[in-house]
Protein backbone atom coordinates (compact mmCIF):
# COMPACT_ATOMS: atom_id res chain seq x y z
CA UNK A 1 0.00 0.00 0.00
CA UNK A 2 1.51 3.45 -0.98
CA UNK A 3 2.35 5.99 1.75
CA UNK A 4 -0.12 9.02 1.97
CA UNK A 5 1.21 12.12 1.42
CA UNK A 6 -0.24 15.61 2.98
CA UNK A 7 1.11 19.03 1.43
CA UNK A 8 0.94 21.61 3.22
CA UNK A 9 1.45 24.69 0.74
CA UNK A 10 -0.57 27.59 0.38
CA UNK A 11 1.10 28.46 -3.19
CA UNK A 12 -1.37 26.30 -5.67
CA UNK A 13 0.84 26.46 -8.27
CA UNK A 14 3.54 25.15 -6.31
CA UNK A 15 1.64 22.46 -4.27
CA UNK A 16 0.35 20.72 -7.28
CA UNK A 17 3.58 20.25 -8.83
CA UNK A 18 4.34 18.42 -6.28
CA UNK A 19 1.33 16.48 -5.99
CA UNK A 20 2.31 15.79 -9.42
CA UNK A 21 5.68 14.43 -8.71
CA UNK A 22 4.53 12.30 -5.73
CA UNK A 23 1.85 10.60 -7.52
CA UNK A 24 4.07 9.78 -10.33
CA UNK A 25 6.61 8.55 -7.79
CA UNK A 26 3.11 6.24 -6.68
CA UNK A 27 2.36 7.78 -3.30
CA UNK A 28 -1.16 8.69 -2.83
CA UNK A 29 -2.15 12.11 -1.90
CA UNK A 30 -4.37 12.77 0.58
CA UNK A 31 -4.90 16.59 -0.42
CA UNK A 32 -3.36 20.07 -0.51
CA UNK A 33 -3.65 22.01 2.97
CA UNK A 34 -3.06 26.01 2.76
CA UNK A 35 -3.55 26.82 6.20
CA UNK A 36 -3.81 24.97 9.62
CA UNK A 37 -6.75 24.58 9.74
CA UNK A 38 -7.14 22.36 6.45
CA UNK A 39 -3.90 20.65 7.53
CA UNK A 40 -4.72 19.21 10.58
CA UNK A 41 -8.36 17.98 9.11
CA UNK A 42 -6.33 15.66 6.99
CA UNK A 43 -3.73 14.61 9.65
CA UNK A 44 -4.83 11.10 10.30
CA UNK A 45 -5.06 10.47 6.64
CA UNK A 46 -1.57 10.93 5.98
CA UNK A 47 1.61 8.84 6.82
CA UNK A 48 3.90 11.35 5.30
CA UNK A 49 3.47 15.48 5.16
CA UNK A 50 5.53 18.09 3.33
CA UNK A 51 5.03 21.43 5.20
CA UNK A 52 5.90 24.92 3.97
CA UNK A 53 6.14 27.71 6.87
CA UNK A 54 4.58 30.61 5.85
CA UNK A 55 1.30 29.80 5.25
CA UNK A 56 -2.48 31.47 4.55
CA UNK A 57 -2.80 32.04 7.96
CA UNK A 58 1.01 33.19 8.60
CA UNK A 59 3.33 31.31 10.05
CA UNK A 60 1.81 27.97 11.09
CA UNK A 61 3.79 25.43 9.83
CA UNK A 62 6.29 24.95 12.62
CA UNK A 63 3.51 24.39 14.87
CA UNK A 64 1.15 21.94 11.90
CA UNK A 65 4.93 19.84 11.87
CA UNK A 66 5.00 19.36 15.70
CA UNK A 67 1.40 18.21 15.63
CA UNK A 68 1.66 16.10 12.84
CA UNK A 69 4.92 14.25 13.80
CA UNK A 70 4.52 14.06 17.66
CA UNK A 71 0.22 13.84 17.88
CA UNK A 72 -0.12 12.20 14.42
CA UNK A 73 3.20 10.12 14.14
CA UNK A 74 3.18 11.46 10.49
CA UNK A 75 6.55 11.21 8.96
CA UNK A 76 7.04 15.28 8.43
CA UNK A 77 9.58 17.14 6.86
CA UNK A 78 9.28 20.89 5.86
CA UNK A 79 9.95 22.73 2.45
CA UNK A 80 10.43 26.52 2.44
CA UNK A 81 11.96 29.25 1.23
CA UNK A 82 12.69 30.39 4.93
CA UNK A 83 14.78 27.53 6.51
CA UNK A 84 16.30 29.79 9.09
CA UNK A 85 12.87 29.92 10.53
CA UNK A 86 13.30 26.37 12.01
CA UNK A 87 16.51 27.20 14.05
CA UNK A 88 17.80 24.10 15.76
CA UNK A 89 14.68 22.18 14.26
CA UNK A 90 11.43 20.60 15.34
CA UNK A 91 11.31 17.08 17.51
CA UNK A 92 10.08 14.36 15.44
CA UNK A 93 10.55 15.87 12.04
CA UNK A 94 13.05 15.26 9.48
CA UNK A 95 14.70 18.26 8.37
CA UNK A 96 14.24 21.21 5.91
CA UNK A 97 14.93 21.04 2.45
CA UNK A 98 14.93 25.28 1.37
CA UNK A 99 12.58 26.36 -1.80
CA UNK A 100 12.67 26.37 -4.56
CA UNK A 101 12.79 22.65 -4.49
CA UNK A 102 13.49 20.89 -8.07
CA UNK A 103 11.88 17.58 -9.14
CA UNK A 104 15.01 15.63 -8.59
CA UNK A 105 14.36 17.32 -4.77
CA UNK A 106 11.11 16.17 -4.50
CA UNK A 107 11.72 13.59 -5.38
CA UNK A 108 15.17 12.59 -2.92
CA UNK A 109 13.47 14.09 -0.29
CA UNK A 110 10.31 11.61 -0.87
CA UNK A 111 12.12 8.35 -1.23
CA UNK A 112 14.32 9.24 1.90
CA UNK A 113 11.10 10.21 4.31
CA UNK A 114 9.90 6.79 2.77
CA UNK A 115 12.72 4.64 4.26
CA UNK A 116 12.63 6.69 7.06
CA UNK A 117 8.73 5.71 7.49
CA UNK A 118 9.93 1.97 7.03
CA UNK A 119 13.10 2.45 9.92
CA UNK A 120 15.25 1.94 7.15
CA UNK A 121 18.90 3.42 6.95
CA UNK A 122 18.82 6.17 4.76
CA UNK A 123 21.11 8.90 3.37
CA UNK A 124 19.63 12.40 3.67
CA UNK A 125 19.03 14.15 0.34
CA UNK A 126 22.55 16.37 -0.21
CA UNK A 127 19.79 19.57 0.03
CA UNK A 128 17.89 18.43 3.20
CA UNK A 129 19.82 19.77 6.54
CA UNK A 130 18.52 17.03 9.23
CA UNK A 131 17.43 18.27 12.77
CA UNK A 132 19.39 16.92 15.06
CA UNK A 133 17.06 14.88 17.01
CA UNK A 134 17.42 12.69 14.08
CA UNK A 135 21.14 12.68 13.54
CA UNK A 136 21.52 9.70 15.58
CA UNK A 137 20.83 7.42 12.84
CA UNK A 138 22.00 8.52 9.85
CA UNK A 139 25.71 8.58 10.99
Amino acid sequence: MPYRVLIVEDEIIVATEIEYVIEEMGYESVGIAADQKSALAHATQADIALVDLNLRDGPTGINIGKILAQTHGVTVAFLTANPSQLGDGVAGALGVMPKPATERDIRELMEYAAARRRAADARPPRRLRAFSSNDASLA
